[in-house]
């Protein structure tokens, strides 16, 4: 059975304080797009783990696709399994693709072995891999609160946009980024700012890692710039970053040749239902 991990993008990003347990708490919209991974598995005499596309490194047990397996492993008798994935969703560009990866495995185990486990269930479980994990089992815009695993549905009127998703060369640290961030709550709460018209979005909905990250990373901070002058009616960095997106109501073809390799890029017409 085959699954398709998809990315995020984060529309806003507040920082609103640092909790007693080291963690963050914060505001932020996370909207699904369509950048995916591939994600498969088969049963096998033993437990399997590879991988392709964009290089993974470290320990397979370390990988998100693996904890989620070990995850629902103690608690359900599942058979060893041939696992592969094709990894698509670049690193260390604020894309949740990590997220993504553990998150479509524990939905993909529960429809293959038909376990049974409810959408709240499996949130559950999936916040065990990661605070953002839980987005990625209902994958539809939602306003993100606490570490980012309290959520609620929010509708956002942009089908018909266009989204073009840019990685220049270089990886950001999650958690050095926030050890740069200083946290401070939003005037207005996202959950409000986000219902504005799209067009005035750009002086009103910010993304709080961006003036550390592009201190540090200039280049990220030009292609933001770069968005823009392409006609982009918002544009704005991806989590703690280094993937920038813009919104278009026309994507130019010029976009392909201001972004050539090693850039990363997709783009998409945006469908939510």
């Amino acid at each position: 059975m085959i699954s398709f991990p998809n990315a995020k993008i984060n529309i806003g990003l507040y920082i609103t304080e640092k909790r007693p347990d080291g963690f963050h708490n914060l505001e932020t919209v996370f909207f699904p797009v369509g950048w995916s991974d591939a994600l498969e598995i088969a049963t096998s005499d033993e437990v399997q783990f590879s991988s392709g596309g964009i290089h993974i490194s470290g320990d397979p047990e370390s990988n998100l696709v693996m904890k989620a397996y070990r995850l629902l492993q103690k608690d359900f008798n599942l058979p060893s399994l041939k696992i592969h994935l094709h990894k698509q969703i670049p690193f260390g560009a604020g894309l949740g693709g990590g997220s993504a990866d553990g998150a479509f495995m524990l939905s993909l185990l529960n429809k293959q072995f038909e376990l049974n486990l409810s959408g709240e269930e499996l949130e559950r479980y999936a916040v065990q891999l990661g605070s953002d994990c839980p987005f990625f089992i209902r994958n539809t815009p939602a306003f993100a609160s606490g570490r980012g695993e309290i959520m609620e549905p929010v509708h956002l009127s942009l089908n018909g946009m266009f989204i073009l998703l840019v990685k220049p060369p270089v990886e950001v640290a999650t958690g050095k980024a926030f050890q740069r961030v200083v946290p401070k709550k939003p005037e207005i709460s996202l959950k409000s700012l986000i219902q504005l018209p799209v067009q005035e979005w750009k002086h009103k909905i910010f993304n709080q890692f961006e003036p550390s990250v592009f201190q540090q990373y200039p280049e990220i901070g030009e292609v933001k710039q770069s968005l823009y002058d392409l006609g982009a009616v918002y544009a704005s960095m991806s989590g703690s970053g280094s993937c920038v997106f813009g919104l278009f109501y026309e994507l130019p073809d010029t976009w392909k040749s201001m972004f050539p390799a090693p850039f990363l890029t997709f783009s998409q017409e945006i469908e939510i239902l």
